[in-house]
């Protein structure tokens, strides 16, 4: 074998597998994204970071840089229901960076001794004897092939590895397609929102301000996805939100699981992380802090040399999956109107501002 262990994708999930793996193994990593600048994919992603994710940096003795962070820090998220038109405040402690800068900043932590791949794009993944064949196409253009033990798909909602290796597997994820704009600010006041609007989406959408822009996005179903995304921008105009030009436009898929079994984790020497796995919290869409925690689980699983890494990597993430498992529930608590207004006009957790 060339390698003992190949990585499909370098996002938060990826880099830190990467980074975590004990240097004694052999190590390739694939990733379309080039190795610094601005080029290359940006995922539609508000870019916020949680506590769950935040405590997984105290675990793993990680500080982010300032040059990450962008302007403002906001405590406060604005709901709002445009079935009811009720706007609620809540607290929130999340910490705003820059996602494409974060992403290579990971990317940057991961050690020589594995062999990254940038600007590189997965083609094909083949079942051999003892292992895999990866058929890649590298920063050159040129097809090149290696052999791998284990293969750890890290590639997102859209998982080559999941969609290569899986084909027929029954428990197919739901998908949106998620779109979000950049405009220069215009609002007065900076603000983070969460938006509900049934009609334009089951899911969600949101808006948040970033170093004098001001981002909105929202996640729609596949079909009529932009004319949805459009709409609610209407819808907003006339809520105060304030739409100019806009300065780019990001797209990409999303999954949302919607039952426990959507939480898949792969066999056979194939090990599923992130959200390639299914693991997004469903009624945030917040994903970096499961994918940096199933990382960390997978790298003790192999670092321990377990004789059935799939099996022990299935039992460890059951308690990830039984959280992700409610937040299930929490979305289908928050998407359905009726109980969204009641929790609404209850006001729990709610602050008045003046």
């Amino acid at each position: 074998m060339d390698y003992d262990i190949a990585i499909i994708g370098l996002g938060p999930a990826g880099s830190t597998l990467a980074r975590l793996l004990n240097p004694s193994f052999k190590i390739i990593a694939l990733d379309k994204k080039p190795v610094a600048g601005n080029d290359g994919f940006h995922k539609p992603c508000g870019g916020l970071l949680a506590t769950d994710a935040q405590k997984a940096f105290i675990r793993q003795k990680l500080n982010m840089p300032v040059d990450i962070l962008t302007n403002p820090q906001i405590f406060n998220v604005k709901t709002y229901d445009l079935q009811t038109g009720l706007i609620r405040n809540y607290q929130r402690t999340y910490v705003n960076f820059d996602r494409h800068t974060f992403d290579l900043w990971l990317k940057s932590l991961i050690p020589t001794t594995v062999t990254v791949q940038h600007n590189a794009l997965c083609k094909e993944i083949g079942r051999i004897i003892d292992g895999y064949q990866i058929i890649y196409i590298d920063e050159h253009g040129i097809e090149q092939k290696v052999t791998t033990r284990y293969v750890v798909g890290a590639d997102g909602a859209n998982s080559l590895v999941r969609r290569m290796r899986y084909p027929n597997h029954k428990h197919k994820l739901r998908q949106y397609i998620a779109i979000q704009q950049w405009f220069h600010e215009q609002h007065t006041l900076p603000f983070y929102s969460c938006i509900f609007d049934n009609e334009a989406t089951n899911c969600y959408a949101w808006s948040i301000s970033k170093d004098n822009y001001f981002i909105f996005g929202g996640a729609f179903p596949k079909k009529e996805a932009h004319q949805r995304f459009e709409t609610l921008k209407t819808k907003l105009a006339k809520q105060g939100f304030i739409f100019s030009q806009p300065v780019k436009t990001e797209k990409c898929t999303v999954v949302y699981p919607n039952r426990l079994r959507d939480f898949y984790t792969g066999n056979a020497d194939v090990f599923l992380i992130g959200e390639a796995a299914g693991f997004i919290s469903a009624s945030s869409l917040e994903g970096i802090s499961y994918a940096l925690d199933s990382a960390e689980i997978l790298s003790k699983v192999l670092n321990s040399h377990h004789p059935k890494p799939n099996n022990c990597y299935y039992k460890r993430t059951f308690p990830l999956r039984l959280k992700l498992y409610s937040k299930i529930l929490k979305a289908k608590i928050l998407t359905t109107p009726f109980w969204r207004k009641l929790i609404m006009k209850s006001r729990i957790k709610h602050i008045k501002t003046n």
